[in-house]
């Protein structure tokens, strides 16, 4: 989609579809002020009826204006100036996106308001808006109908990006433009990956795609087939990955945008390309969406792409560990003992526990690399999603510091981290008779001895955990989401990513 920035009055756009953001209870302050010009009256006499009144997400719809270049204008509510965030202003913008984009759309153009201006806490200027806005142009016209002969959601032919007569710094408004768009853009290359069916996206075509993509942005790619795995002492990981016809694989994504030796930061992702729970099978319905299973390894490297494509200058390496768990007659079974990459040997208790053996040997190998601090991302446990629901990451640290770290970039991005516990108690469930630990606890706290347990394969670098089991996938849609993948994390892990010393 080609979008672009114009300062200019609304009554100059020209365009099929003109979003205009609105406030609660102040459709005519100083975040529009004279640049509704004759919208202005229109916005009155409406929310003196009653049909605007700037409620976060509500929709109202104009059609056929006279005397107006526009041809239909959507108003779009964001609550109270003084409590809108990040998040509720990008909430607002995909929803009337959303709206709009179920036809075919030539011209759409969307206007930006100086929220800093109208009394709002957050610092949301037109800097941070037309950012918001063009990742939000991009993102909300994409659906998850892949293989639909028919879609259902169009992408705009273009899109203007308005912003009030007089707004300066057109450089920097530019750089957030191209910036918003490329994140839209690499959230959308995450999303389009998980929603791919599993027979599409396996260990070795996820890791060709990972090998082009790479090609195309400069970033050097290694891919680990099996006999290497086993070289590297990975028998973790090539445990999980027995059951399937499919071999596994490892990729190292590289980039180096930072001095020659300053320090790196390691994104690790759990790649599950599809999770029958092997063995210890999964009920039809638990295992319907485990085509998801992989999104901690797409997030991973939509974030290596954007991270590319912005030039940041930071040192950057992303691990993927890719298997298929399946029911298999060479199926690694219950009782069967372990050797990961450290050293650590695990006795298995429970085949669908997988993920969590997969990112052992991958940070134990991420450490071996002799990396800065590292995040890990993974749909890990159902007990995480019981905890905070759909929309919340659980977070776990052995690092407090780079904890707050990462926890400020997900506010910047607006995207939520909750972060959890991580008593020693908790380990006390992973204690074995048989080996060094089990691959899983008892019945409660189950998303913090999962934490418990990555956490013997990190040593003494600072980690983070991101357990993103909730907010990586969604069955249904909702007016400001489309269903299936939601490519969440990608803009948290370039904010860390931007901050990175």
């Amino acid at each position: 989609m080609q979008i672009s920035h114009s300062p200019q009055s609304l009554d100059q756009a020209a365009c099929d579809w003109l979003i205009v953001p609105v406030f609660e209870n102040g459709v005519g302050d100083s975040a529009l002020g004279s640049e509704t010009g004759s919208l202005g009256g229109l916005l009155v006499r409406l929310s003196e009826a009653g049909d605007v009144t700037g409620k976060p997400c509500e929709l109202t719809e104009i059609r056929d204006l006279s005397n107006s270049s526009v041809r239909r204008t959507l108003f779009v509510g964001l609550g109270q100036a003084a409590e809108l965030r990040l998040a509720g202003f990008e909430k607002s913008l995909m929803t009337a996106v959303r709206k709009i984009s179920c036809k075919k759309v030539d011209h759409a153009a969307v206007f930006v308001p100086d929220v800093a201006a109208s009394g709002s806490a957050a610092p949301l200027g037109i800097v941070e808006g037309v950012r918001s806005a063009a990742t939000s142009l991009c993102v909300g016209c994409v659906g998850q109908g892949l293989y639909k002969s028919e879609p259902e959601r169009f992408e705009f032919g273009r899109a203007t990006i308005l912003t009030p007569e007089g707004t300066g710094g057109a450089k920097a408004i530019q750089a957030a433009l191209s910036e918003g768009q490329i994140l839209g853009e690499s959230v959308n290359l995450t999303r389009e990956l998980i929603n791919r069916a599993p027979d599409d996206i396996y260990p070795e075509t996820f890791a060709s795609r990972a090998e082009q993509l790479a090609s195309d942005h400069g970033i050097h790619c290694d891919i680990f087939d099996a006999p290497r795995l086993r070289k590297e002492r990975m028998g973790s990981m090539l445990a999980v990955a027995k059951g399937s016809e499919r071999p596994p694989r490892m990729v190292v994504l590289t980039y180096r945008g930072g001095a020659k030796n300053a320090p790196s930061l390691a994104l690790v992702g759990k790649g599950v390309t599809f999770d029958s729970g092997g063995l210890s099978l999964k009920p039809s319905d638990g295992m319907k969406t485990m085509k998801c299973d992989m999104s901690g390894a797409a997030t991973v490297l939509g974030a290596l792409v954007a991270a590319a494509r912005l030039k940041l200058p930071v040192n950057l390496t992303g691990f993927m560990g890719l298997v298929e768990n399946m029911p298999g007659g060479r199926a690694y079974k219950l009782g069967d003992i372990l050797t990961a990459r450290n050293g650590v040997t695990i006795e298995v208790l429970n085949t669908d526990a997988e993920g969590r053996l997969v990112l052992a040997d991958v940070l134990a190998y991420a450490v071996d690399q002799g990396v800065s601090k590292i995040i890990d991302l993974a749909t890990l446990t159902g007990a995480c999603v019981v905890a905070l629901g759909e929309d919340v990451a659980g977070g776990f640290t052995n690092d407090q510091a780079w904890c707050d770290q990462v926890l400020a970039a997900s506010t910047r991005a607006g995207e939520d981290i909750w972060q959890m516990p991580m008593f020693d108690s908790f380990a006390e469930q992973l204690k074995c008779d048989v080996a060094d630990i089990k691959n899983v606890g008892t019945r409660w706290g189950g998303s913090i001895t999962a934490a418990k347990f990555l956490e013997r394969f990190v040593g003494e670098t600072p980690w983070m955990h991101l357990d993103i089991a909730g907010p990586a996938f969604s069955e249904s849609n909702k007016p400001h989401r489309e269903g299936g993948a939601s490519g969440a994390y990608v803009k948290t892990l370039i904010e860390v990513a931007r901050q990175f010393t």
